[in-house]
């Protein structure tokens, strides 16, 4: 009689270590693409490097010294080995405009943009997961279509246009909130001077130094501009969460709560979110992660000095090494939040792991 095979165990770190494994391999291979792109478009767009280093007064010699230097007289798949190799060194070249290295300013300007959209997702999660469950457990209710309606607000009207409204409106009229800017004059300098930077984050630096003057007018100059964009990451949030949970009140296993006789409030707020957290934590990720690179026109508004304002600026003056070193600043951290969230996924989601 022969013997039956039986499948041989499997060791669950293994395949947790597989897992690891290409989730590492794609991030880096997304990395290596973003880079790639950054390396063309410095190469395609109209501005030579040379000459807005040098000058348009430099002599043959001089640009030909430059462009040595550079490594612009070699082939482009060596520059590429050149420019991936400065890039992993921390290397993202020299701002033209200001003569600093770009991850220098990039890390001088970042924390801004970074406490500007934590703020905000952290409101458009607070305001968008209940609005969408309020919905979807009243489908076709006067409640339901308040909240569609402002969720399609926030899609339609353009960030600028809210932006100097809310200006308009809540500082130059009302005066319920401080103007442009982080910080007013005065608490400028005394912040510059008084505070030690910890994490380049005003409402957390000043906490720490115990500031509470300076962090209350902080707040005051941050709550607009992080409201603006709470409300545009709050329309995306709560039209998600609403699909989402409709779909889980659907299924057999809430039906079941139900008719055992479990209070609604735990059917829904237990059972149903548990379910719908796991999608919904992808959702807040790429929310925020397009908080972080798309607030460009928020910060141009509210003259916030973050990356957007950074990039935008380097923009306008032809700065390309700024620009670039800017944008892949931007990819990694998409990226990284990404893999925040995959791994959030699997931590919230058992059949995941």
């Amino acid at each position: 009689m022969a013997a039956s095979s039986a499948p041989l165990p499997t060791n669950p770190w293994l395949g947790r270590l597989r897992g690891l494994g290409g989730t590492l391999i794609s991030l880096a291979a997304t990395v290596l693409g973003l880079l790639f792109i950054t390396f063309i478009i410095a190469r395609v767009v109209p501005i030579d490097p040379v000459l807005a280093i040098v000058g348009d007064r430099a002599t043959d010699a001089q640009i030909e010294a430059t462009r040595v230097a550079l490594g612009l007289d070699k082939p482009m798949w060596h520059q590429f080995l050149i420019y991936l190799g400065n890039v992993l060194q921390g290397d993202l070249g020299t701002s033209i405009r200001s003569g600093e290295p770009v991850l220098q300013a990039v890390g001088r300007v970042f924390p801004a943009t970074l406490e500007l959209s934590t703020l905000g997702v952290i409101i458009g999660v607070l305001a968008g997961v209940p609005a969408g469950v309020l919905a979807a457990t009243k489908p076709g209710s006067i409640a339901d279509h308040i909240v569609r309606l402002v969720g399609l607000m926030g899609y339609s009207m353009p960030v600028f246009w809210l932006g100097l409204i809310g200006l308009l409106l809540f500082y130059g009229v009302l005066g319920w909130v401080g103007g442009p800017g982080r910080l007013d004059a005065i608490y400028q300098m005394q912040f510059e001077f008084d505070v030690t930077p910890v994490t380049g984050m005003i409402l957390i630096d000043t906490a720490l130094a115990g500031r509470w003057d300076m962090f209350a007018n902080a707040l005051s100059h941050i709550i607009l501009p992080a409201s603006l964009l709470g409300y545009l990451s709050m329309a995306y949030i709560s039209r998600m969460t609403r699909s989402f949970m409709m779909n889980e009140l659907g299924q057999e296993y809430i039906t079941t709560a139900r008719v055992k006789g479990m209070p609604e409030w735990r059917v829904i707020w237990v059972h149903a979110m548990r379910n719908v957290m796991v999608p919904l934590i992808t959702v807040i990720a790429l929310s925020y992660a397009y908080l972080l690179e798309g607030s460009v026109l928020t910060e141009t508004i509210f003259a916030w000095p973050g990356l957007g304002s950074y990039i935008t600026d380097a923009l306008m003056t032809n700065d390309m090494p700024a620009v670039l070193g800017g944008t892949i600043v931007v990819g990694v951290a998409f990226v990284t939040l990404n893999l925040v969230s995959d791994l959030l996924y699997k931590l919230v989601d058992p059949r995941a792991r």
